[in-house]
């Protein structure tokens, strides 16, 4: 393992632009500290509000961050002011007093207790544990020596902590549900294993138990590698990519390498095969429509670069470009500290030519998902995208059969996406949310609603693929209960003009169609279009005379949801009569 040098190593920090950084943190030095509270913590079990003590604590973690990375680049010690360098001793500090790092919906030993506080002697490892483990450790590694000037103990306070309330509970609790030992491996393996391993790697002096750890994480991830699908797909969605997968990615680097692991290069393709344009990606499940800003886009770089895959690092520096900065503090002290020192990710970020990545056509068999656009290498004209899949997916919405349609590389028929996580958001409640429904989704309802479970989903799934047309057709009627068969088929027709095709198998039976479409909707007489910024952009049509149209629109008060589509979204609803239903959706130009 290569690691990071310490902020001793000048030739590598002064080397690096931090100006940006800099400022940030000399905006947060300017405002008070987030403060974890009680009251806070306890409105999981009280009323169900998980945001409001996560996001104190994800604020006071990033402000540790930019502090932590500002006393690097500046390089500040006593006996000189050490602004940046106190800030960060006394988040640090915040941080090793707070009874708890676990956000309180994962507390399973709270809840077991019947309890609103945690209990600091019995810590439950999980994914808060180990955000703030991943911190310390990176923080002591990288500040440490000046840490020692300024607050001796301080190091041994946190290698404490981060003893007793992840390392400890990792080693002595050897069926944690996120390990997969039942074979559901999902996004908190990695993410935990990562931090796990950084502590270890970092903290731990006994060479011995740092071994064993090492080896109680790879035997870990490769629960999560084992149920990997071969054609990389994650169906938790890109957002989640960055959170599973990436973080895979980190812990091979940190375990040496692994570029021989077959399914590592279809793994670090995913991304791009999502991508409808600009932060726009399908948004399958729990994941937002458009994706932030802040992540660390050179890990993929790096991947791209290391097993020679021009359209992963491509993609990976034009998003990274458009984001406007090369380094997101805001995605974890550890990678902020990799992307800065790392002189590869810094020169490609200066001049490196961005290619290509969006081919005409992607196919994702293992979770089921087609992308197909009306030209390869390019955002411009209609892009569709189709999921079969089944309601068993990790972070499941009922979406078996839905699809998508950007225009110009903008999402107007659309999944509302991940709406904001409360205490009810992963429990059997799950499904009274608006957002996670079949009826909020681009799918069919004959009679019934699709229903949860991996019992529940697409049969007989095939895709079809020629200069002209791309389509995806499935039996969608194992996704409802007492349906014995329904056919879907999703067609984009590249012909002049090239439009999509919707076609359903009604099967004689009456059939509401459901389209969720983000813009300003005008519903006419077999005809509807969709405006964005004042201009049509979509039209949608049907067979008036056996069809019926309503037009809804939802106000959003939701901030994740208006974070993705505004004030409001439509829901076109078709009640087809008598067959076949058919919707053509075609591009205003």
């Amino acid at each position: 393992m290569r690691l990071l040098p310490d902020v001793r190593d000048r030739t590598v920090w002064d080397a690096v632009d931090g100006e940006p950084i800099l400022a940030e943190a000399e905006a947060v030095l300017a405002r008070p500290a987030p403060v974890l509270t009680a009251t806070a913590w306890a409105r999981t079990f009280r009323d169900g509000v998980r945001t409001d003590y996560e996001d104190a604590a994800r604020a006071l973690r990033e402000r540790v961050t930019l502090l932590v990375l500002a006393a690097v680049l500046t390089g500040e010690a006593p006996p000189g002011p050490v602004p940046f360098l106190d800030g960060a001793v006394d988040g640090l500090v915040a941080l090793a007093e707070t009874t708890t790092w676990c956000w309180a919906p994962h507390d399973r030993h709270a809840a077991a207790r019947g309890e609103v506080l945690a209990d600091p002697g019995d810590p439950f490892l999980d994914l808060g544990a180990a955000e703030v483990a991943s911190l310390f450790a990176w923080a002591d590694h990288v500040l440490g020596p000046h840490l020692d000037l300024r607050a001796p103990g301080l190091r041994r306070r946190l290698r404490r902590e981060a003893d007793v309330r992840v390392l400890t509970p990792f080693e002595r609790v050897r069926d944690w549900h996120w390990l997969g030992l039942d074979g559901d491996a999902h996004n908190w393996n990695p993410w935990i294993h990562n931090a796990v391993l950084t502590a270890a790697l970092l903290l731990v002096p006994d060479g011995e138990r740092r071994r064993r750890l090492v080896r109680l994480v790879a035997e870990g991830l490769g629960h999560y590698v084992a149920v990997l699908p071969d054609d990389g797909g994650i169906d938790e969605g890109v957002a989640y990519w960055w959170h599973g997968a990436c973080r895979l990615l980190e812990c091979l680097d940190l375990l040496g390498g692994a570029e021989d692991l077959p399914v590592v290069a279809e793994l670090i393709r995913f991304p791009h095969r999502m991508h409808l344009g600009g932060d726009a990606y399908v948004n399958a499940g729990d994941a937002p429509a458009r994706l932030p800003p802040a992540q660390p886009w050179h890990v993929l770089h790096r991947w791209g670069a290391r097993l020679g895959d021009d359209e992963v690092r491509a993609h990976a520096l034009s998003r990274a470009r458009a984001s406007g900065r090369p380094v997101w503090p805001q995605a974890g002290l550890g990678r902020a500290l990799a992307a800065l020192a790392d002189p590869g990710w810094r020169t490609a970020w200066a001049g490196e030519p961005e290619g290509n990545w969006l081919a005409r056509e992607e196919w994702l068999p293992r979770v089921q998902v087609l992308v197909a656009r009306e030209r390869a290498g390019s955002p411009r004209g209609l892009t569709v995208a189709v999921k079969a899949g089944h309601n068993g997916e990790r972070h499941n919405h009922l979406d078996v059969g839905s699809y998508w349609v950007a225009a110009d590389g903008v999402p107007v028929v659309v999944d509302a996406g991940q709406p904001t996580y409360t205490a009810a958001s992963f429990g059997p409640d799950r499904y009274r949310a608006w957002p996670v429904r079949s009826e909020w989704h681009n799918v069919p309802e004959p009679g019934v609603t699709q229903q949860p479970g991996e019992a529940f989903g697409a049969r007989d799934v095939r895709v079809e693929f020629s200069e002209s047309e791309a389509v995806l057709s499935a039996d969608l009627g194992g996704a409802y209960p007492g349906v014995p068969r329904w056919i879907r088929s999703v067609r984009l027709v590249r012909d002049t003009p090239a439009h999509v095709l919707v076609e359903d198998d009604d099967s004689g039976r009456p059939v509401r169609l459901r389209h969720v479409l983000a813009g300003d909707v005008e519903l006419g007489e077999g005809e509807a279009f969709v405006s964005r910024d004042g201009r049509r952009v979509l039209r949608l049509s049907w067979d008036s005379r056996a069809t019926t149209a309503e037009f809804e629109r939802r106000p959003l008060d939701d901030p994740l949801l208006r974070a993705s589509w505004g004030p409001h979204l439509g829901r076109l609803t078709l009640l087809v009569r008598e067959g076949p239903a058919r919707v053509r959706l075609e591009q205003v130009r």
